[in-house]
């Protein structure tokens, strides 16, 4: 093709246009990228100066409380300071972790440090950034030989960093609020380097003991004092902070709300929040009953029941509930069959859409749930419930090497039972023992007449709640 001279000479002043186009963009381009770079050094400079103001006033809240004013609890004697270990204290938020490891190396007069990762001003730290944080506590600490770090699973591959500060001989004493802190990163990057210690919110006796509610009731004020105290459990749960809290449903809606968006969506990026605070809601409604994957599938329009069981553990995973398994040999009805209990009464109280609220007995089951967990420490004992299609149900069996060694029953009212109840409890305990060889049986009433029964060479021990719980 062949081009007028007029055509030839636009087309030459038109690539000179573009072309000083061209080089101005690459030049603004590059003045962008060098004042960019400066401004990220000041941000940079500008975090270091936030950091340490930020731990600066942990460290001020830290040592401005007396934690001489703070009830022991049992899990104390389980965190080892001498020990090269990590000491890793988890559970469901705001039962107590954080002070039960500050009262810990308070008392201890071990020289440490502490930082929190759940300070919202932390939200965006990065684990290159872990080093910063490091060497800001020495400037403000000093030299130490244990550092405390709570809720470390908020810091992305957090537990690399971890891993050198044990090489280099450092005491570490962490916190964190989801199962998977030691199911994943821990049990892959931390194998046999940490102690594990599962903490709970008030058990019955410590929620007696920061009552000041004296637990060996002699008198009939004493006992009635510890009986109203224990209607009060019953209802509101074990929190610490509900002790001194007036607005116990808003305080408890809004944990529950950062432990679906911050433990829950947020690690597992779960695209529909909606639907998994409607499931969680019904979950918890549901407590001390059986649950079904395929149900919740039906029920919230999941698209599989591999998501139903996703969601499910999720919940667990962040403390939220826990499951009891049903005692079967055969291994898909123990995977499949699942009873579900709540971490703590306040959240039956007080979750949205709650219809079980008044049911005295499910609550007693659920608290004696819990208790259970907190009590088996051994690894080789596992919980696990018992049902014979509506022949009978055991609620919980504790199992130890493949061997039923308990058989506990939870009834509310054992005064004077019916027919139909005596036949429920008590011989759903004999159906049990004839089951599984056991022979340590034991029924947990709320009210009833302490003692035992024999029954075909059997002895069956009736015990009530209050000195069960307590003891």
């Amino acid at each position: 093709m062949q081009f007028t001279h007029a055509k030839y000479s636009h087309l030459v002043q038109l690539t000179c246009v573009k072309s000083f186009h061209l080089v101005q963009f690459t030049v603004q381009l590059f003045v962008y990228i060098v004042q960019n770079k400066y401004l990220c050094k000041q941000t940079r400079s500008y975090m270091g100066i936030n950091l340490e103001r930020i731990l600066k006033d942990q460290r001020e809240e830290l040592f401005n409380t007396d934690y001489s004013l703070f009830i022991t609890r049992r899990e104390e004697t389980e965190i080892d300071l001498d020990s090269h270990l990590a000491q890793i204290v988890i559970g469901v938020r705001r039962c107590g972790k954080s002070t039960i490891c500050q009262k810990v190396l308070v008392e201890s007069k071990v020289n440490f440090a502490y930082v929190n990762f759940d300070d919202e001003e932390l939200a965006t730290l990065r684990v290159e950034e872990l080093n910063d944080v490091i060497q800001v506590l020495y400037r403000i600490y000093g030299s130490f030989t244990h550092l405390f770090m709570d809720e470390i699973q908020n810091v992305p591959q957090w537990h690399l960093f971890v891993n050198r500060l044990l090489r280099q001989g450092i005491h570490i004493i962490l916190t964190g609020s989801n199962a998977n802190l030691l199911s994943g990163e821990l049990a892959t990057h931390l194998t046999g380097r940490y102690n594990e210690i599962h903490l709970y919110p008030f058990s019955f006796s410590e929620y007696c003991a920061a009552k000041a509610i004296h637990t060996d009731a002699q008198t009939t004020k004493s006992t009635g004092l510890l009986l109203n105290a224990l209607d009060t459990y019953l209802q509101q749960g074990g929190f610490p902070e509900l002790l001194s809290t007036l607005r116990q449903d808003k305080y408890i809606a809004s944990l529950l709300t950062a432990i679906i968006t911050k433990d829950i969506c947020h690690r597992y990026k779960v695209r529909y929040k909606k639907t998994l605070q409607q499931l969680a809601n019904g979950i918890l409604d549901r407590f001390c009953q059986e649950v079904s994957y395929s149900d919740l599938q039906d029920i919230y329009q999941l698209s599989s029941i591999h998501t139903s069981k996703n969601y499910v553990s999720y919940l667990e995973n962040a403390y939220l509930v826990r499951l009891v398994p049903r005692y079967s040999f055969k291994s898909i009805e123990r995977q499949t069959m699942r009873k579900v209990y709540c971490i703590d009464n306040a959240f039956v109280t007080n979750h949205d859409d709650t219809l079980q609220t008044e049911n005295l007995g499910w609550r007693l089951e659920n608290v004696i749930a819990i208790e259970l967990f907190r009590r088996i420490k051994n690894e080789t004992q596992q919980l696990y419930y018992l049902r014979q299609h509506k022949s009978y149900e055991v609620d919980f069996a504790i199992v130890e090497r493949n061997k039923v060694k308990q058989l506990i029953q939870v009834t509310y009212d054992f005064n004077q039972p019916k027919v139909k109840l005596y036949n429920r409890e008590i011989g759903g305990l004999l159906k049990g023992s004839a089951a599984t060889g056991c022979t340590d049986l034991t029924l947990i009433m709320m009210s009833g007449e302490e003692g035992d029964i024999e029954i075909n060479g059997l002895t069956i021990h009736k015990v009530l709640a209050i000195r069960w719980l307590i003891g």
